[in-house]
C-alpha cells in the first residue's frame, strides 16, 4: 500500500492576512492555500511545518488522516470561552489532552488503528467537524466526554478511575459529535452506555424577540465594544460570550439532579455486556427469519411439485433429450428436472422407481463425464 497523508487547516475566527499567507506558502509551493484554509495531500515527503505552532499562530481547527491508521483533529478556542480547568477534567489522557497558550485553548484528539487505517474520503470531512467548536463555545461539553471515552477505551485509565459528569444530552449526539465520535472510532456499544446517565439536553431554541430584550438591558458601552470587535477585529468571541451569559441566565442557576458516577471498569463491563447481549439477541432474530424463510421455500417446493405431478413421463422424456444434446447448459437443466423427479417420488413414496431409472440414464451416459460430474454435484 502506498503512503496517503491528508491535512487541513481552518481559520474560523478572522482570515488569514495576506503576510500570514506568504509565510504558509514558503512553507509548501503546491498546497492549496486561501485566507481560511490549508490543504496538502502527501504520496510522498513530508509535511514541513509544525501544526501546533500553526494552531498557536493562524488556525483554529485541524486535521490528519493517514492511511496506516491515524486520525488527528485539534480545536483552537479562547480561553475565556473554555476554562482549561473544565476540560482537563475530561480530556487528561494520551489520546485527548488540552494545553492554553497566549490565551488560546486547544483541544487534541488522537485515534490509532494498529491493524492500519481503511480508506476514508478526507475531503470535506473536517468541515463536518468544525461545528463542534461552536457547540464548546456554546458551553456544551459533550465533545470532552467523547474524547474522555475514548481515553478509556484504549486503556489509558484504571479500572478504579471514576468518569467526569457526563453532559446533558449526551443520547441525543448532534450530527457532528456523531461525526467526531465516528471519526475517534469510539465503540457504539461503550457510547450507549456512557449515554445511560445523561439528562435531556435543553434545545437551546429562542426566539429574536426574547434576544433583544436581553440585549437591550446591556450597558450601551458593552454593545458598543462587541460592534466594534465584529467590525474592526472580525472577531466573533464577544458575542459567544454574550452567547453563553444569555443562556446561562435564561437556565435560571437550575441545578441538575446528581448522578451517581461510574467507573471506568463499570463502563467497560457495561458495555461488553451490552455487546454480547445485543448479538445474542441479533442471532436470535437472524435464525428466526432463516427459520421463516425456510419453511416459506418448502412451501413454494411442496406447491410446485404438487404442480408437476402426473407429469413424470413428459419429465423422463425431456431428461433424455436434454443429455442428447451434449451441451453443458441442458445438462444443467437435465439435473434439474432430475432433481425435481426424485424429489416428486419421495413426497408420494416412489424412489425405489426413480432410483432404477436413473440407474439407466448412469448407465447409458456414462461416457459423458461432464454429465456424469454433475449428478454427483446434485447428489444424484
Amino acid at each position: 500500500m502506498s503512503e496517503y497523508q491528508y491535512y487541513e487547516f481552518q481559520a474560523i475566527d478572522r482570515p488569514l492576512t495576506g503576510e500570514e499567507t506568504g509565510e504558509l506558502r514558503s512553507v509548501s509551493t503546491r498546497a492549496r492555500i486561501t485566507p481560511t484554509s490549508f490543504v496538502n495531500e502527501y504520496a510522498w515527503g513530508r509535511f514541513k511545518g509544525d501544526e501546533d505552532a500553526w494552531m498557536e499562530k493562524y488556525f483554529d481547527a485541524f486535521l490528519y488522516l493517514a492511511n496506516w491508521g491515524t486520525r488527528v483533529l485539534k480545536l483552537r478556542l479562547p480561553s475565556r470561552l473554555l476554562e482549561v480547568k473544565a476540560a482537563e477534567k475530561y480530556v487528561a489522557g494520551d489520546s485527548a489532552f488540552v494545553r492554553e497558550k497566549s490565551g488560546k485553548v486547544i483541544l487534541s484528539f488522537v485515534s490509532e488503528d494498529e491493524e492500519g487505517g481503511e480508506w476514508v474520503e478526507a475531503e470535506g470531512l473536517l468541515s463536518s467537524l468544525i461545528p463542534v467548536r461552536a457547540e464548546l463555545t456554546r458551553g456544551d461539553l459533550r465533545a470532552l466526554y467523547l474524547g474522555w471515552l475514548l481515553c478509556a477505551q484504549n486503556g489509558e485509565f484504571d479500572d478504579e478511575d471514576t468518569e467526569p459528569p457526563v453532559p446533558p444530552g449526551f443520547g441525543q449526539l448532534s450530527a457532528s459529535l456523531k461525526s467526531l465520535a465516528g471519526f475517534l472510532r469510539i465503540d457504539d456499544d461503550l457510547l450507549h452506555i456512557a449515554a445511560g446517565t445523561s439528562g435531556r439536553l435543553d434545545d437551546g431554541g429562542f426566539k429574536r424577540e426574547e434576544i433583544k430584550a436581553w440585549v437591550a438591558r446591556l450597558p450601551p458601552s458593552e454593545k458598543e465594544e462587541v460592534l466594534a470587535s465584529l467590525i474592526v477585529d472580525i472577531d466573533r468571541s464577544p458575542v459567544t460570550q454574550l452567547l453563553q451569559r444569555f443562556l446561562e441566565e435564561r437556565a435560571g442557576g437550575a441545578v441538575a439532579t446528581p448522578v451517581a458516577r461510574r467507573t471506568v471498569g463499570e463502563l467497560l463491563r457495561a458495555a461488553e455486556t451490552y455487546a454480547e447481549e445485543r448479538r445474542r439477541i441479533k442471532a436470535e432474530k437472524s435464525a428466526g427469519e432463516n427459520a421463516r424463510r425456510e419453511q416459506e421455500a418448502l412451501i413454494a417446493r411442496e406447491k410446485y411439485l404438487d404442480g408437476i405431478a402426473g407429469r413424470e413421463p413428459k419429465l423422463w422424456s425431456e431428461v433424455e433429450g436434454l443429455i442428447a444434446t451434449r451441451q453443458p447448459k441442458r445438462y444443467d437443466q437435465a439435473v434439474k428436472l432430475l432433481v425435481d423427479l426424485r424429489d416428486l417420488a419421495q413426497h408420494d413414496s416412489r424412489s425405489a422407481g426413480f432410483n432404477l431409472k436413473l440407474e439407466a440414464i448412469r448407465d447409458a451416459h456414462s461416457g459423458k463425464l461432464t454429465f456424469i460430474d454433475r449428478l454427483k454435484k446434485a447428489g444424484l
